[in-house]
């Protein structure tokens, strides 16, 4: 894959360090895009940031939709239209309007591919998470509604973390949630990104790395 060109929105974040750090290992050059890269929940902003990586990397062969927000503990009765709106924004619309940009490139190249960054929270009801949850939620029917549209030039593929990147003295606590006892790392998302990139013949699904989450 020497030679592949990437763009990861949410590039900067804990699960996104580690996904360009790996594509970084594998031969790939990568554009790592954080909030200070534009705000991708803005067509406009997702369009322009799409170009520029275009135009930096010499085209794109990946795109990699993690940029993600509103993830904050609430109450149902406690949200409000803006904690909506955060948690839609990036997430939903951003990977929409990024890959809607991207599509023009990524059907030039022979990989091809567009990875959501998803969340075991698009297929769990969390209370606590309303806004999150469906966000996550369209995120996920957005990875088989691409799949279709792009298709056959396009790989469009979901992965959907557990507990990956979990707050410093909640280690055994969220470990326990999971089949396996522990929690994961980021690095295991990063590892599933490099396994899509070369399952040629995967589209229009989600790899769930969980540990078993979705089992408890």
């Amino acid at each position: 894959m020497s030679e592949s060109r990437a763009l990861v929105t949410g590039g900067t974040g804990r699960v996104g360090r580690a996904i360009v750090a790996r594509l970084e290992a594998e031969g790939f050059r990568v554009l790592a895009a954080g909030r200070a890269d534009g705000d991708v929940s803005l067509p406009a902003e997702a369009r322009q940031l799409v170009e520029r990586a275009a135009n930096e990397l010499g085209g794109l062969d990946l795109v990699v939709n993690a940029a993600a927000g509103g993830f904050v503990p609430r109450a149902v009765e406690d949200v409000d239209e803006a904690h909506w709106d955060a948690a839609f924004g990036a997430t939903a619309k951003g990977s929409f309007f990024v890959t809607q940009a991207a599509a023009p490139h990524l059907k030039k190249s022979e990989l091809g591919l567009v990875v959501m960054i998803e969340d075991v929270a698009a297929y769990q009801p969390w209370p606590s998470f309303a806004p999150h949850c469906a966000a996550k939620a369209a995120q996920a029917m957005l990875t088989r509604v691409l799949a279709r549209a792009l298709a056959p030039d396009v790989r469009v593929c979901g992965i959907a973390p557990g507990p990956v990147a979990v707050d410093p003295g909640q280690e055994e606590r969220r470990g326990r949630e999971t089949l396996l006892g522990r929690v994961g790392s980021p690095d295991d998302v990063a590892s599933a990104v490099v396994y899509l990139a070369g399952a040629g013949f995967v589209t229009g699904t989600t790899l769930v790395v969980d540990g078993g989450r979705l089992l408890t």
